[in-house]
């Protein structure tokens, strides 16, 4: 892909001496044609869908039917009913693990690399009898399939649900869903993805994944704050109870009793976020121009540099396999007896490099190992460039022989 060309669409990195921004799995850039859909939405056409029958009213209507039908093509869904609108991955994940029906005994299997978004939902559910599973990654990160088939062997007919993260936010490792949810399948348990980190930089198709819902977040993908999607296949959604109800979400009501509409009304009460909406469209509809595998490897091509460019220096540590590859965009160094958030703060005044440090709310993984501030993570995206991921080499490698001093 021709990078330059891609850059040229994101006002903040056409600016006077832009940063380096490496902060990509936290939120990526915007493009400008996002940001004038979001404006255009408040200037010209600010109403409400599915309710007023107005010009307004039935234009965006039509806004939100297009973009449901856009974000199943991105996703390999062949029904846009089955399509959610939700305020993001979190809540998406929170309306499946509170609105299933549990029983007492139920299991839950995730891995220890969840973000907390996809481990304390599953963990509220303990105190009213669910049980959770985790299993442990092999040493180097990677997903332990054997150990992953033992624990679903063990919970049998218990096994109610496995969520797992498709690329992990902490370290860029993905997990073969596919494999996996055919294992899960075999015990009759339904199957999760959060695929917040793998939607906006690589192909999905959710048939060849074989999992029953994914979910992921506008943010991380060239669109706005506050949108976030929950695809999942129509039995089981309709099964959900929503955690948000009323609004557009009911049928009929009366003073005692209410019945909800089909899918994707049932989970989508209160007024959308139609800004947001409109500019997820555009999001779309520039990520439709390119091919996500173009995406994929750029990203692993600068992770590349980056990691061969810092591993050989002292007290620094790479999470994950040594293979950049494996890891996809991101590059999260563990620092030895140097204080992460000061070298955070020291690249941005330094270099002018944004990166992440902290624990990315992969709690459990670092405190399964004794670390409490966390990690440095750079975490590219299809619009950074070599010479970018040459000047956090050159800030980084500045800072560590500084400090060491």
């Amino acid at each position: 892909m021709d990078v330059a060309d891609f850059r040229e669409m994101f006002p903040p990195l056409n600016e006077e001496n832009p940063p380096v921004y490496l902060d990509n799995a936290c939120m990526t850039l915007r493009p400008k044609c996002v940001i004038d859909a979001v404006q255009n939405y408040y200037a010209r056409n600010p109403s409400c869908a599915g309710r007023s029958v107005h010009r307004w009213g039935m234009s965006i209507s039509q806004t939100v039917s297009r973009t449901r039908r856009k974000l199943a093509d991105h996703i390999g869904a062949k029904d846009a009913r089955e399509v959610i609108f939700t305020p993001n991955a979190t809540h998406s994940i929170n309306q499946v693990a509170a609105g299933l029906n549990w029983k007492r005994g139920d299991v839950v299997i995730t891995s220890d690399r969840e973000h907390n978004s996809n481990l304390v939902p599953w963990l509220q559910r303990t105190a009213s009898g669910v049980e959770l599973q985790t299993v442990k990654s092999r040493s180097d990160n990677q997903f332990d399939l054997e150990a992953f088939e033992e624990a679903c062997a063990n919970a049998g007919k218990s096994l109610r649900v496995v969520s797992l993260v498709h690329v992990g936010n902490l370290d860029g490792v993905e997990i073969p869903v596919a494999e996996a949810a055919k294992i899960a399948h075999d015990y009759g348990a339904i199957v999760h993805v959060d695929g917040a980190q793998s939607a906006p930089h690589m192909p999905i198709n959710v048939e060849e994944l074989g999992c029953d819902l994914f979910s992921f977040s506008i943010h991380k993908m060239l669109g706005p704050t506050g949108v976030g999607v929950l695809w999942g296949r129509e039995e089981i959604l309709s099964q959900l109870e929503p955690i948000c109800a009323g609004g557009g979400t009911v049928e009929s009501a009366t003073a005692d009793q209410y019945s909800l509409r089909p899918i994707p009304d049932r989970l989508e009460g209160g007024l959308g976020h139609y800004a947001g909406i409109c500019g997820t469209e555009a999001a779309l509809d520039l990520l439709a121009r390119y091919n996500m595998q173009d995406f994929a490897e750029q990203e692993t091509r600068l992770n590349r540099i980056m990691s061969e460019g810092i591993r050989h220096l002292p007290g620094v540590e790479i999470i994950g396999p040594e293979n950049a590859s494996l890891r996809g965009g991101i590059c999260s160094i563990l620092l030895e007896n140097l204080d992460i958030q000061n070298v955070g703060i020291l690249m941005d005044e330094v270099g002018g490099v944004f990166v992440r440090s902290g624990l990315h709310c992969v709690n459990q993984w670092f405190d399964a190992r004794g670390i409490e501030d966390g990690s440095l993570r750079a975490s590219a995206y299809a619009y950074n460039t070599e010479e970018e991921a040459r000047t956090f080499v050159d800030t980084f490698s500045e800072i560590i022989d500084g400090l060491a001093e």
